[in-house]
C-alpha cells in the first residue's frame, strides 16, 4: 500500500538517543542501565520506558461539549511536523492553527513521527506521542488518534527498546491473532493517557491484512481486531467515538475485467470488488461504529486520472454515496485523499502549486457532495529547507519556517466554510461555464474552482467575474 509515502518515526528516535548519550560517562551509565534492564526485563531492553503508560499526560484540554461522531476538515501529521524545529517557526504554526479554532489534527501511535509506544509488553515510551499531543493542545486542535501501527513483539519481532524494526515491511505488518487483545489493551492505555482525545480510528489501510492464499483482504482478521479495540475503548469511556475500517477504495481501468466490480463503476474507472467485499464484511460483522472511515485516490491503480484530473474526482463522490448507503448514513470520514498520482519515489511534485490546490479543492468538493462529514489532508512536510510541494506550511527547521502555504489556506478555509451539518445549496452556473468550473455552496459561501489552465470569465450565482488559471475563489452570499 503506502500510497501516501513512507515516513517512520525512526529518525526522531535516533536524534533523541544521540542527544541523550552525551559524554563517555553518560554513555557508560546508559549502557549499564540497558544491560540491567535487558537481564531483568525478560524481553529485551526497557531503558527509558515506564510502567505507568496509562497515567494522564500533561494538562488535557477540556472537550467542547458532548462528543460527536464527526470533526470536520483537517490534516494528518507525518514524520516531520511543527512540534519540532525552531521555536519561532513552531510557535508561528501553533498560532496560525489556534486562529483556525479547532482544526482537526490526526496522529498515528507508531510511525509518522511517533516512536514505538510499547517496546516490551507492559513497558511504555510515549515521549514522541506526548510531544505531538502537546502540540495539538497548544494549537487548539480537535485531536484524533489513528491506532496504528503495532510494536514488534505483537507481530513476530523482538521485544526491546533497541529492537524496533522501522523498515516499511515491518511497520506494515499487522499484529498476529494471538496479540489482537494486546493491541486492544494498548489502545485502551492510549485513551487513558490522553482523556481529551475522544476520536479514534482503528488501524490504517488494512496494512498487513492480506490473505495471500486467497488473494483477497483478510477482512475476518481485521474485523476481529477492530471489535476488540472498539470494546476496549468503550470500556475506558463510553463517550469515545470509534471508527473504521480505513480501507483504500481502489479502482481499476474501466476496461479491466479482473477484480473489477460489474455494478460500481463510472468514467473514472471500476471499483476493485475485493475492496467492496472487505468493506461489506466489516460493515456486517462489526460490533459497533460511531463513524465510518475510508481512504483513497481519484485515480486508478494504474495512476490514470479518467477522463481527466478534475473529472476523476467524481469517483470520490460516488464512493462517498456508496459508503453512506451501506452504513445507513453513518458519519463519513476520509482519512486520506489523493488527486495527483505519485512519481517513482512516491512524491507528488509534478504539478504547479495552483494546479495542485485546484484539483485538491475539486476533490474536497466531491467528497462533500457525496456526504462526507470529515476529511484529513495528508501533510507531506519536509524536515528542513524552504520548498515543500503540497505542504500546509514551510518546514520549521529554521527560524523563518512555519509560513503558510496555499494548501493551508484551502484546508483551513474549507473546514471553516463547510463544517459538519452544512446544508449545501444549488447555485446558478451559466451553461457555457458548467464544463469549466467546480462549485460548492452553502447559504453563506460559494467555492468556485477554475479547472482550466487559462483565465476565463464566468457567471455564477448571478455574478460575473474573471478567474485566473486554476484559481480557487471564495464568494460570500
Amino acid at each position: 500500500m503506502g500510497r501516501h509515502g513512507w515516513n517512520s518515526g525512526a529518525g526522531g528516535t535516533l536524534r533523541w538517543r544521540l542527544t541523550a548519550l552525551l559524554g563517555v560517562g553518560v554513555a557508560a551509565l546508559a549502557l549499564m542501565v540497558t544491560l540491567t534492564n535487558t537481564l531483568s526485563g525478560g524481553g529485551g531492553s526497557t531503558a527509558g520506558t515506564s510502567r505507568d503508560g496509562d497515567k494522564v499526560h500533561g494538562t488535557p484540554a477540556t472537550p467542547r461539549g458532548r462528543s460527536q461522531p464527526y470533526v470536520g476538515w483537517g490534516f494528518t501529521h507525518t514524520q516531520y511536523s511543527a512540534d519540532e524545529g525552531s521555536g519561532a517557526a513552531t510557535e508561528r504554526v501553533e498560532q496560525r492553527l489556534a486562529a483556525s479554532r479547532g482544526l482537526p489534527q490526526n496522529q498515528h501511535i507508531m510511525g509518522w513521527g511517533a516512536d514505538n509506544p510499547e517496546p516490551v509488553k507492559g513497558r511504555y515510551d510515549f515521549g514522541a506521542l506526548d510531544r505531538r499531543i502537546d502540540f495539538m493542545r497548544a494549537s487548539g486542535a480537535t485531536p484524533v488518534i489513528s491506532l496504528c501501527c503495532s510494536p514488534d513483539w505483537m507481530k513476530g519481532g523482538k521485544a526491546g527498546v533497541d529492537n524496533t524494526d522501522w523498515s516499511r515491511a515491518a511497520l506494515e505488518t499487522a499484529p498476529t491473532p494471538d496479540h489482537y487483545q494486546d493491541f486492544a489493551d494498548l489502545a485502551a492505555t492510549v485513551a487513558k493517557r490522553y482523556p481529551d482525545v475522544r476520536h479514534f480510528i482503528v488501524w490504517n489501510e488494512f496494512k498487513g491484512f492480506w490473505n495471500n492464499a486467497e488473494a483477497r483482504w483478510d477482512y475476518e482478521g481485521y474485523t476481529k481486531l477492530y471489535n476488540l479495540v472498539y470494546r476496549a475503548l468503550k470500556n475506558v469511556n463510553k463517550d469515545i467515538m470509534v471508527g473504521g475500517p480505513y480501507l483504500v477504495m481502489d479502482s481499476v481501468d474501466p476496461r479491466q475485467t479482473e477484480n473489477a466490480s460489474t455494478t460500481f463503476k463510472g468514467p473514472w474507472g471500476a471499483m476493485d470488488q475485493r475492496v467492496l467485499d472487505a468493506f461489506s464484511y466489516w460493515n456486517s460483522h462489526k460490533v459497533g461504529a460511531d463513524f465510518v472511515v475510508v481512504d483513497g485516490s481519484s485515480y486508478t491503480n494504474d495512476d490514470e486520472t479518467l477522463p481527466n484530473e478534475f473529472a476523476a474526482t467524481d469517483k470520490l463522490t460516488a464512493v462517498s454515496e456508496w459508503v453512506r448507503r451501506q452504513t445507513r448514513d453513518l458519519p463519513l470520514w476520509w482519512a486520506e485523499y489523493y488527486v495527483e498520482p505519485a512519481d517513482g519515489k512516491d512524491e507528488r511534485e509534478g504539478w504547479s502549486e495552483p494546479h495542485h490546490v485546484a484539483v485538491q479543492a475539486a476533490g474536497m468538493i466531491a467528497m462533500a457532495r457525496g456526504g462526507a462529514d470529515s476529511g484529513f489532508y495528508w501533510n507531506p512536510e519536509n524536515e528542513k529547507g524552504t520548498d515543500c510541494a503540497g505542504c500546509l506550511w514551510t518546514p520549521t527547521g529554521g527560524g523563518g519556517g512555519g509560513e503558510e502555504l496555499p494548501m493551508y489556506g484551502l484546508v483551513s478555509r474549507f473546514g471553516k466554510a463547510f463544517p459538519p451539518g452544512t446544508g449545501y445549496e444549488t447555485v446558478s452556473v451559466a451553461a457555457d461555464d458548467v464544463p469549466h468550473v467546480r462549485v460548492l455552496a452553502s447559504d453563506r459561501i460559494v467555492l468556485v474552482v477554475n479547472t482550466l489552465d487559462r483565465s476565463i470569465s464566468v457567471n455564477i450565482d448571478g455574478k460575473r467575474f474573471d478567474l485566473r488559471a486554476y484559481e480557487v475563489k471564495w464568494l460570500t452570499r
